[in-house]
Parts: structure tokens; sequence; C-alpha cells
């Protein structure tokens, strides 16, 4: 069972997160959803069906990574993709799950993957030291079944790579970092990257 002051703290820091992310129109209409990492066995996700612009501390409840609480209130309905994260990387300690504009539509021109080279951003991404880098965002076909949803993503990164993040068809994106703040970094790269796309693709005008 976590601790009470860790839950506040991790409360605090999604609320402000989460109405950072709706002031940048990235999680309208109550979509989206975030956690952080309590401990080994426990995360705090926010609780489903919140306005993420007026976010609470009480918008937020801890889980196991079985899926249990004991709290009253119910998770969001994906919270089986924050899990998989959680458990298959224990150095992953916050997941940030958005429904922009710019990630939907680019998740709909491609048929598995966006791929980006060459680009300075890169370097915000864990791991990325250099422009001469690449990274692939994979593509996953949107489902109600989020368990079987989640054994598509774990199976792609056992085959391919863990990355940084991926789309849902027609649903959203997801990416994961170290701390919330290093998953807000690379929520926002993301976000330039999906633009870069669009715009160099011609499908908006810059």
């Amino acid at each position: 069972m976590p601790s009470k002051s860790s839950l506040q703290r991790a409360a605090a820091t999604i609320a402000q997160t989460g109405r950072s992310i709706y002031a940048k129109g990235w999680v309208p209409a109550t979509s989206g959803n975030f956690s952080i990492r309590l401990d080994d066995d426990n995360l705090a996700i926010t609780v489903s069906g919140t306005d993420k612009g007026r976010l609470s501390e009480a918008d937020t409840m801890s889980i196991n990574l079985d899926g249990h609480s004991a709290s009253a209130k119910k998770s969001s309905a994906e919270t089986g993709l924050h899990l998989q994260l959680y458990r298959r990387d224990p150095g992953i300690g916050a997941v940030l799950h958005t429904h922009s504009v710019n990630a939907t539509v680019c998740s709909q021109l491609v048929a598995d993957k966006l791929q980006f080279d060459g680009l300075e951003l890169l370097k915000a991404f864990d791991g990325i030291t250099s422009h001469e880098s690449s990274l692939s965002l994979p593509v996953f076909d949107n489902t109600q079944d989020i368990e079987a949803l989640s054994a598509q993503v774990e199976q792609h990164m056992q085959s391919s790579s863990q990355g940084h993040g991926y789309l849902i068809r027609g649903h959203g994106l997801y990416t994961w970092g170290a701390t919330m703040s290093d998953c807000m970094r690379h929520l926002e790269a993301l976000e330039y990257l999906l633009e870069y796309y669009l715009i160099s693709n011609g499908v908006v005008k810059p």
C-alpha cells in the first residue's frame, strides 16, 4: 500500500500537468489519462471521465500493477495500457495519454508507423544524443478490447523496441518517461514532430 504522502505528491503533480496539457488543447472533452509510479507495486492514475482543465488532487486514485484498488473510484478504461508499460520497464515513472488533433490525424495517414530522421529535436528524447538519429512511432488500430491492445503493444515492443511513444489510430498518443518532467518533454517533442509531419507532407499549411 503506497503512503498517503506519496499519493498526495503524485496527485498534485498529475493535476498540475493535466491542466497544462488541457491548456494546450491536447485533451478535450474529458479525454486522456495520466499516471505516475508510486513504488514497485503501485501507481497513481486519473479517475475516469475527469475534466482535465479542472483536474484536482481528488481526481487521482491509486491502483496496483495487477489493476486492483481499494478505492471506490473508477480509473480509466485504458488503465491496462498504463499497466503494460509499468510492468515491462521499472524505469518508467510516468505515462501520458492525449487526444490532440495532430496525433489523431497523423494516426490515420500511415499504415503502421511514422518515421522521423535527422531532426535536431530528436535529442529531446532520453537516450538520443545526436540529430543523426531516427525515431519510429508505431500506430496500432483502435479497439475497445484494451487487454488485446495491451498484448499487441507488448508484442511489438518485444520484437522491435520499446521506443518513446505510440499512436492509436483515430484515437491519440501514448508516451512515457522516467519522471513526469521527462514524460512531458517527450510529449511536447512528439507534438512538434507530428505537426512537422503534417506540414512537411502538405497535409496542413504552416
